[in-house]
């Protein structure tokens, strides 16, 4: 497993796993807990959460204002565009995004520390996506940014489509009047 620091973003980590591929096919530990603590991601994880999305499906952007959350991120089947947003008031990266293309062929996963939004856009025709999270889902603790906040300014690969939003994602805030961290 190799790890890349994100440098517009420290603590944003990209996991590029070892794997090993012959004429049967391939294997590659996508999680080992003594791997990932020597590369610096020490948490316990307690949750894994799978979902399955369409093109053009936009989730996000979610985080936990009390029970933070630290995430790891892999895509199992088709492509996604993955969105980190720093909203840690203290960070001098606050309100900074960073984007990655993770998919089923190319196996990277991404390192997300608590203390920032979550999102992604589905790419490829179906994509299931896999995270494991540091603490448990707590509805009372969720909140959401709107994914287009102009002061955010993503740019999200839409190729002109109009992207598939929830309706509780509709109603997400813009980052100047949402609850972040201190």
């Amino acid at each position: 497993m190799r790890a890349h620091s994100v440098p517009e973003i420290p603590g944003l980590l990209v996991l590029e796993p070892t794997i090993y591929e012959d004429e049967r096919g391939y294997f590659f530990e996508s999680y080992n807990e003594k791997v990932f603590r020597e590369l610096g991601i020490a948490e316990k994880f307690v949750q894994d959460n799978h979902s399955r999305s369409r093109r053009f499906v936009i989730r996000g952007l979610h985080y936990q204002i009390c029970h933070p959350q630290a995430k790891l991120v892999r895509v199992v089947v088709g492509e996604i565009f993955d969105v980190a947003v720093d909203i840690r008031k203290s960070s001098p990266t606050f309100g900074r995004w960073f984007g990655i293309r993770l998919s089923a062929d190319n196996k990277k996963q991404v390192y997300i520390p608590a203390g920032f939004a979550h999102g992604f856009l589905v790419l490829s025709d179906w994509a299931e996506v896999l995270y494991k999270t540091t603490d448990f889902y707590h509805p009372e603790c969720d909140r959401t940014i709107i994914w287009n906040d102009p002061d955010i300014g993503i740019s999200w690969p839409l190729d002109g489509k109009k992207p598939i939003i929830s309706a509780k994602d509709a109603r997400g805030k813009t980052l100047a009047e949402a609850e972040v961290f201190e």
